[in-house]
């Protein structure tokens, strides 16, 4: 399978980390998808591709044309068809929300139809997209269309949690709530209710996900592996606690992970396989 791929120019960069195509035959038919600091659009040009949630109890979908889904908290699985033909935006956690009018927290560990976000838009901008030959103008078409529906005026406080992210970005979740608080001059409770409104989830919430996204996109299953190593470089200091999250966050035990990547190597220059793991 092909990827293309490709940073929006500014004022998007702000809120979305790349816009990508995929197409050809994939891989690995399903994949298990832990939680990544990120939220995300799909539009949909070839056959259906099937979405569960890891949560039994949640009936599992299919999609033909195109869904939202917001920052998720706990792993999901994703089917895709024989060959892929699928257009993606990868949004910041905060990226989605100066996008859409329905509240992030209501996208939260939910994938939602795109006419239940954009309302009737998605059919005109399959055909619009679907028409065009090549990856970079489909890229170039799909930026556009995120380029009109940006918000003209950033809704309140959503430069805070901007600001704020980007420090759990950059320190990969590797920085106490209390230091956001007192940098930003503003509450532990205004902060959390702002990371609400804004990303679905809290910034201690987010802090971890950064943290397991650092930890599991590091790991070299070429070479020996030290998990109280990986886990403290990623600052994991309760070797306990690293083992449940681990394992609540990708369904195996840091044993059972090396195992089934060695079976079946990330590709490195393909950046699909970073996080997302074949499901058995």
């Amino acid at each position: 399978m092909e990827y293309v791929g490709q940073v929006p120019a500014p004022p998007l960069d702000r809120f979305i980390d790349d816009i990508y195509c995929l197409t050809g035959v994939p891989r690995h038919r399903r994949l298990n998808v832990p939680p990544m600091p990120s939220a995300h659009l799909f539009l949909n040009l070839g056959e259906p591709a099937r979405l569960w949630d890891s949560d039994p109890s949640v009936p599992s979908a299919v999609f033909s044309d195109g869904w939202f889904m917001g920052v998720w908290t706990r792993r999901f699985l994703v089917e895709y068809p024989a060959r892929v033909r699928l257009v993606g935006v990868h949004f910041k956690p905060w990226g989605i929300s100066p996008f859409v009018a329905m509240p992030p927290a209501e996208l939260r560990n939910r994938w939602v139809p795109v006419d239940d976000v954009w309302r009737r838009s998605v059919d005109r901008i399959r055909n619009r997209i679907g028409d065009l030959a090549s990856a970079t103008a489909t890229l170039r078409a799909v930026e556009d269309e995120l380029r009109s529906r940006l918000a003209e005026a950033p809704s309140r406080g959503l430069e805070l949690v901007q600001h704020t992210g980007g420090w759990l970005e950059t320190s990969h979740g590797v920085v106490a709530v209390g230091a956001l608080t007192e940098a930003a001059g503003v509450s532990g409770n205004h902060l959390a209710a702002q990371f609400k409104a804004h990303v679905g989830i809290t910034p201690k919430r987010l802090a971890r996900i950064y943290r397991f996204a650092r930890l599991i996109n590091s790991v070299d299953t070429l070479r020996p592996i030290d998990w109280s190593e990986y886990a403290h470089a990623a600052g994991y200091f309760d070797q306990a606690h690293f083992c449940r999250e681990f394992k609540d966050f990708t369904g195996h035990t840091p044993t059972e992970y090396l195992a089934l990547r060695r079976r079946f190597p990330a590709d490195r220059d393909f950046p699909p396989d970073n996080g997302p793991m074949p499901a058995e």
